[in-house]
């Protein structure tokens, strides 16, 4: 048997593979510090918790709807009208096991070979593997100074193959917040041009100094030309309970009910359940993670700001941080290793320093490296630390 050329052409995903050298490294004893790793590092609320496991009680353990539990859509329906100010119904929202499984679904469900995807750059890891594998083009998009695009930059793009512009809005890797105004102009470049749009917007309510808005919300003629992916992952600390949904069109999300009814059927009952709590409770825990996300972001951003040959942006959400480390490129380690890009940047300062970045390339912007700071600010504090100590030992 041989592997398939469709599977052969799938890249491993960069932040795993750092975060699995990373453990490596600590299973050996070492004191690695680890800013790869895209996730909270907070526990998931109580409440979330307790929800699961009444749910488990009460037998709550077999199959459901593949498309989600109708009090999980009618939870996530008032947080799109309360949050968002969109009006969708039941068969225009679908549940998936997590939102990048949302994504993959609207993918697979609007994408021919031989379509182009308009992708901003940086991008997420699994956005141009998801692409790749419906055999479709991704079509860089080159951001400008502030690491955005314009609706100029998407007429200039658009092509008769064009099908669809990918929209991150808090984004990973950069933190980059759009405004309503810079929303508006591109959703009028999308109707003018006539392409579809994914709005990715998992990210939503960690924003520092500005609200982030749903560019439907902004522009609301572009509803039946786009995919709205979001989940509970982030904004509930729920990594690993992988529960995301997209709102659409209810022709594409029937489409993807079906794939997802031939591929994984349902998300998991019970975390469904408690996926119904975290939006319609308490969002308490919500705020105090924003806060201390917003006080380590100060944090790491005046740490990587004052380190020589490296500059850094303070991004406005997510938590990620975006630094440009080229002006260490073209020099020596201590151990002779020459830094000639972000992938050998990140491999010795693991090896070297010890600690865990990834490589912007893996985004598709060579010159960056991404440092997650959802860790503790002792961790932080050390890590920036170490980053400084490494760079002034390169000659």
């Amino acid at each position: 048997m041989e592997v398939s050329r469709r599977a052969k052409g799938i890249a491993p995903s960069a932040t795993l593979a750092i975060s699995r050298k990373a453990k490596e490294l600590k299973s050996q004893g070492l004191s690695v510090i680890d800013f790869g790793a895209g996730e909270p590092d907070f526990d998931t609320p109580e409440h979330i918790v307790a929800a699961a496991c009444a749910a488990l009680g009460e037998g709550f353990t077999k199959y459901t709807p593949t498309d989600g539990i109708p009090a999980l859509k009618e939870a996530i329906i008032h947080k799109f009208k309360q949050r968002n100010n969109l009006d969708y119904k039941p068969d225009e929202i679908i549940v998936s096991c997590g939102a990048k499984h949302s994504l993959f679904n609207a993918f697979m469900c609007l994408l021919d070979p031989g379509d182009e995807v308009i992708l901003p750059l940086p991008y997420w890891v699994s956005y141009d593997e998801q692409i790749r594998l419906c055999g479709a083009k991704v079509v860089p998009a080159v951001p400008n100074e502030e690491l955005k695009i314009t609706g100029d930059t998407i007429r200039s793009l658009v092509t008769p193959n064009t099908k669809l512009l990918v929209l991150t809005s808090p984004s990973n890797p950069t933190g980059v917040v759009y405004t309503a105004d810079e929303l508006r102009d591109i959703g009028e470049a999308v109707l003018e041009t006539g392409i579809g749009l994914i709005s990715d917007e998992i990210y939503e309510d960690f924003t520092y100094g500005i609200r982030a808005e749903s560019i439907v919300t902004v522009v609301p003629e572009l509803k039946e030309k786009t995919i709205v992916v979001n989940g509970v992952s982030k904004t509930y600390s729920m990594t690993g309970w992988r529960i995301g949904y997209a709102a659409g069109p209810r022709a594409i999300i029937r489409a993807m009910a079906n794939l997802q009814a031939h591929s994984t059927s349902n998300p998991t009952s019970f975390a469904q359940k408690a996926a119904v709590t975290a939006i319609t409770g308490p969002q308490d825990d919500v705020e105090t993670m924003r806060r201390a996300f917003e006080e380590r972001r100060d944090v790491i951003v005046a740490g990587l700001s004052s380190t020589d040959g490296i500059t850094c942006k303070k991004p406005m959400g997510a938590f990620y941080v975006f630094p440009n480390v080229a002006g260490l490129y073209g020099k020596k380690t201590p151990k002779g290793t020459v830094i000639s890009d972000s992938q050998s940047f990140s491999q010795a300062l693991l090896e070297e320093a010890l600690v865990a970045v990834v490589p912007g390339a893996a985004f598709g912007s060579d010159e960056y490296v991404r440092l997650s700071y959802a860790a503790s600010m002792e961790n932080i504090k050390a890590g920036v630390e170490r980053i400084r100590s490494f760079a002034e030992s390169l000659v």
